[in-house]
């Protein structure tokens, strides 16, 4: 996917999350939240499309860091150690209808994760998920609510997603 091809696959996810969540007039019980490190991005991207497609009011965005809630943290304990980044959710999540966004959706564990620690900041009256690539081989029974574009790998691949905000260019690539 180059840097036009995501601009046209977030505004049409922009406008199946407003058919989908949307009253006529009315988001003021959405919140985005972006896994780190591209889910960010990616969020304040939608927040700002839902605002450009809507009208109206900004959608609240946060950003999550689900380190310590990895399940595979301690089955690394020799070696580096994990980089912990700091959670910004500026808002109260209960009673709002979350859009947890992600970069790629693999196994599943780190959706897994960020849901165990998005559940420690309140009770969202839902939660769905936003993922710009599903790759396939879940590992865990988690599915998106809003897929990007499904490229099916093999376990040998990795998709690398490449955001200006973080990487200074628009790209999706599979590797390997």
């Amino acid at each position: 996917m180059d840097a036009d091809r995501i601009a046209r696959t977030l505004t049409r996810i922009a406008h199946e999350i407003l058919e989908r969540n949307a009253a006529p007039g009315d988001v003021h019980d959405l919140a985005l939240v972006g896994i780190r490190t591209r889910g960010v991005p990616i969020a304040k991207r939608l927040a700002q499309l839902l605002r450009d497609i809507h009208g109206g009011d900004e959608v609240p965005t946060g950003a999550l860091d689900i380190t310590l809630y990895r399940d595979d943290l301690m089955r690394h304990a020799v070696g580096p150690q994990p980089v912990v980044r700091k959670t910004e959710i500026p808002f109260s999540i209960d009673d709002k209808r979350i859009l947890l966004v992600d970069d790629v959706l693999y196994t599943g564990r780190t959706i897994r994760a960020a849901l165990d620690a998005l559940i420690d900041f309140g009770r969202p009256k839902a939660i769905q998920l936003v993922v710009l690539v599903d790759r396939g081989h879940r590992e865990l029974p988690i599915k998106a609510d809003y897929v990007g574009k499904n490229l099916p790998t093999s376990p040998s691949q990795s998709v690398q997603v490449h955001l200006v905000e973080v990487d200074g260019r628009d790209e999706v690539e599979i590797a390997g």
